[in-house]
């Protein structure tokens, strides 16, 4: 669960966004509201510590760690600053690799290990790979299994060390432990709880804007006003469109302090996911319903992208390769949306009308998204294909839901992501499966009523035959998995996962 403690009274709107650099408190004013982290580091703070390397959320040269109040503790999520705008820090605490040096000028146990293991050469991406280090032992209490540390560090690149210096540097800074200068959790979480003090912030640069909204109503209210803002979640997106596509976005309204929106609950027939919710969030209790999202949003991307990526985020932005909507489509999510004091929910499928084009007003945003839990029999596969296996977009993501019952088909929901312009169910597909034995010859019918269901482009990704070719072996490849339980279809990095 999220953050529920009760929100303090609203102030009056701020023209400031306040957060803990290190320890120091700083209020920014006046600032572009497309400044991002990175440039605010290396510009105003004087911070050169935290280097750009790619500028997309790709490299990691930019590793910071910021920490937020989660459930009444202190949550240290490594993130990208170079996609990530700086009013997005609003009421958190921002840590680069100068505040880890201890108070009487030892270096950090992360620091310290990097040196003894020898795990920098040239040294221009060694600050992020010591932020993401840092994230990892604030995080884990012990060091964690292979995977996990490979994990945690897929999101930054080396040119020099080949990895295993770096790798041997995680478990020598376990080794050394010793506390830091940030043990004193209880005071810093105080001081971050002290400054959500419930109001909405609104910062002016010339004629441009950066809205902050705390609650959902102000977020309603921001959007009656300004139909025409671009909405901000975890930027993963959107950082690009200004870093790569020089876009000049006005205003922006950053959703990361609606607490309505930051929520997940449990109810008895579904999850509900508010659209603020992270995929490091939303992933253990989406994982645990059903197992093979768990895997798929491991591979979305690197864990500095998944610690500010959103689940709402993803949808809301429409792309045909967006791998959590075919997904969820599968699971039969369902989509909320509020427009004013208005509500309307729909099947998620129903959201997308055409290539980049969704069914939402634009003073409408997604509220969240309900996640229905899988009736008992049923079977749930998501299957990705990149060219390479972690972070990638996919050239084809398929995802299935089977209910067998009486040796008969009694449920079938297939979707795939780009297969068309937008995410779509293969409902010809579904219909040559209903009722039916789950059986070769369902299984050929099946897979020949994918072409009636789509016609797929060819582009760098891949050709439309072999995108055609490979969402009819998805197909095959379900048949397998829940006919064959013998049979080897995974990876060894998706071979984590146990089916019935």
């Amino acid at each position: 669960m999220m953050d529920h403690h009760p929100p303090r009274q609203a102030g009056p709107e701020r023209d400031s966004v306040r957060f803990l650099l290190g320890d120091s408190l700083r209020e920014l004013r006046g600032f572009d509201p497309a400044l991002t982290v990175l440039d605010w580091l290396r510009g105003e703070a004087r911070r050169t510590g935290t280097k750009e390397g790619c500028n997309e959320g790709d490299c990691g040269a930019c590793t910071v760690v910021v920490v937020r109040p989660e459930n009444g503790r202190l949550a240290y999520r490594a993130v990208n600053a170079c996609i990530q705008f700086v009013g997005t820090l609003d009421g958190c605490q921002l840590l680069t690799v100068e505040d880890l040096k201890r108070p009487g000028g030892e270096l950090h146990a992360v620091q310290q290990a990097m040196v003894d293991c020898h795990g920098s050469q040239c040294g221009f991406c060694t600050p992020g790979f010591v932020m993401s280090l840092f994230a990892m032992l604030k995080t884990h209490d012990a060091l964690p299994p292979e995977d996990t540390l490979d994990d945690i560090l897929a999101g930054n690149l080396c040119r020099c060390t080949g990895y295993a210096p770096i790798v041997r540097a995680a478990a020598r800074a376990y080794e050394i432990g010793g506390g830091d200068q940030f043990a004193a959790e209880a005071e810093t979480l105080a001081r971050l709880q002290a400054l959500d003090d419930g109001s909405a912030a609104h910062i002016r640069c010339g004629v441009r804007s950066f809205h902050v909204p705390a609650t959902a109503d102000q977020l309603a209210a921001v959007l009656q006003r300004h139909p025409e803002a671009t909405l901000v979640a975890g930027s993963t997106d959107v950082g690009l469109w200004v870093t790569k596509g020089m876009q000049q976005l006005n205003p922006l309204v950053w959703i990361g302090r609606v607490r309505e929106l930051g929520r997940i609950e449990e109810t008895e027939a579904a999850l509900e996911i508010g659209a603020g919710v992270s995929y490091t969030q939303a992933a253990p209790p989406l994982a645990a319903l059903y197992p093979d999202l768990g895997e798929l949003f491991r591979r979305l991307g690197s864990v500095q992208v998944r610690n500010l990526g959103t689940v709402g985020g993803n949808i809301a932005n429409g792309s045909p390769i967006g791998d959590s909507s075919p997904a969820l489509i599968a699971a039969g999510a369902t989509l909320h949306l509020r427009q004013g004091d208005a509500r309307r929910s729909m099947p998620l499928e129903q959201f997308f009308l055409a290539y980049r084009l969704q069914d939402r007003h634009p003073d409408e945003f997604v509220e969240r998204i309900s996640v229905p839990k899988p009736k008992p029999g049923a079977r749930f596969r998501a299957y990705k294909v990149s060219k390479r296996f972690d972070q990638d977009i996919s050239a084809v993501m398929g995802a299935f839901l089977l209910r067998v019952e009486g040796g008969a088909v009694a449920e079938a929901r297939i979707a795939y992501g780009g297969m068309a312009a937008t995410p779509k169910r293969a409902v010809g597909a579904e219909a040559a499966l209903l009722g039916r034995a789950w059986d070769e010859a369902a299984l050929r019918d099946a897979q020949a009523a994918l072409a009636e269901d789509f016609q797929p482009i060819g582009d760098m990704r891949a050709s439309a035959p072999y995108r055609m070719n490979v969402a009819r072996n998805l197909l095959r490849r379900l048949h397998i998995e829940t006919t064959s339980a013998d049979v080897e279809t995974r990876l060894v990095g998706d071979r984590r996962l146990a089916h019935a």
